[in-house]
């Protein structure tokens, strides 16, 4: 750790009942590389102060607001290095914004912003105050997915003609969000939420695509549905698309498919071979070549690609997962976090974390998306980010 001492982090979000917070916070400590020592964790302050006294904080630490927050750790000698968002999407560009003009680098859940121009203001702040954004695309953390990039940049399957990537869930096929369940509750709230399926797992879909295959987008045709009654949000959404070069591909979100839990999965087929993996049985990778039998790689072994090994905690036939990769995310953005402030040139191994642009782009594709579905035609999908 170039600092040599711990980096210190402060949470917005995350306060009792709140799923997302607790895997940051856990992911965070994983490497003991880094320490929770404030947070304004509700909009309430009474249970701000109650999250914060459970978690051990000190209670001049636990803030009624985020703006407070920003303010008083700036102002502070052992102020926090950054600040980690994980509160519903509608709040993520206000707080954000808030942190980067306060000098703070920024940890951010995913969807990054609900508008293109919220996510572009946060590319220029992040470029202004020369600041790091790591957006928690959890899914490229697995070292699996870091070995199907590598192979298909290595060329190991040719030019990739086809992607199928799709993100089936079932939580969501009744109208759950009438029941009081708090997650259920927000994430089908368009004030809140922005999008429904689309930015919840299709976000997620759509990043982990463009991280093994490096495509970009450059037109789609979407069919969005809200299959439950009385749903103002997509909870369904099926998208031909086109990508820069020639390669084409096929995407599926859905919160009403019966009986699956979080079955995101990808295949890559190019002219020689293709490659296959499963987040629900995420050490395998499975490789086909044009001529030869199916070769499954395995996660921990010493015959797979640098940043799979890297992004490894265990030996091979430990399974390793969930918390594991949402841990590379905190762990590669620690690092260079710790090498900026200690006026340090991060190297690219620490640089392997979806970043504001990566966030712009996904936003551009939400909303495309949404565009797309309303005319039931192609769309034009190029976008290219602030740099």
């Amino acid at each position: 750790m170039a600092l040599n001492r711990k980096l210190r982090y402060g949470m917005v979000g995350g306060g009792p009942g709140a799923f997302i917070g607790n895997v940051h916070r856990m992911a965070a400590s994983l490497d003991g590389t880094m320490e929770l020592v404030a947070g304004a964790f509700s909009s309430d302050p009474a249970k701000s102060l109650a999250q914060g006294k459970e978690l051990a904080l000190a209670s001049d630490r636990c803030y009624a607001s985020f703006s407070d927050m920003a303010e008083k750790e700036a102002a502070r000698e052992d102020g926090i290095d950054f600040v980690s968002i994980v509160t519903p999407n509608h709040m993520h560009f206000p707080v954000a914004k808030t942190f980067l003009e306060a000098g703070f680098h920024v940890v951010c859940d995913k969807p990054m912003t609900n508008t293109l121009e919220d996510a572009e203001e946060l590319c220029n702040l992040v470029k202004k105050h020369d600041l790091v954004f790591a957006l928690t695309h959890n899914y490229t953390g697995y070292p699996m997915v870091k070995q199907a990039r590598a192979m298909v940049q290595e060329g190991k399957i040719g030019t990739v003609r086809k992607i199928v990537v799709e993100y089936p869930q079932g939580w969501l096929a009744t109208p759950l969000e009438r029941s009081g369940h708090k997650q259920a509750d927000w994430r089908t709230d368009p004030k809140r939420a922005g999008a429904g399926a689309l930015g919840d797992i299709g976000s997620h879909a759509e990043n982990l695509a463009r991280y093994v295959t490096g495509l970009k987008l450059e037109e789609i045709c979407a069919d969005i549905t809200s299959f439950v009654e009385g749903r103002v949000i997509d909870d369904d959404a099926n998208i031909l698309v086109h990508y820069q070069g020639g390669a084409k591909g096929v995407l599926h979100a859905s919160q009403i498919s019966i009986g699956e839990e979080n079955n995101l999965n990808i295949r890559v087929h190019g002219e020689t071979g293709s490659l296959q993996w499963f987040q629900e049985h995420p050490n395998w990778l499975y490789y086909r070549e044009l001529e030869g039998p199916e070769q499954v790689f395995k996660r921990g072994n010493e015959y797979l690609s640098a940043a799979a090994q890297r992004n490894t905690r265990l030996p091979s036939g430990h399974p390793e997962a969930f918390l594991e990769a949402f841990a590379n995310i905190y762990l590669n953005a620690g690092r260079t976090i710790a090498a900026c402030q200690a006026g340090e040139t991060p190297n690219s191994n620490d640089l392997d974390f979806p970043s504001v642009q990566d966030g712009a782009v996904g936003v551009h594709f939400i909303l495309t998306a949404l565009k797309s579905g309303k005319v039931r035609k192609w769309v034009d999908a190029r976008y290219i980010p602030p740099a």
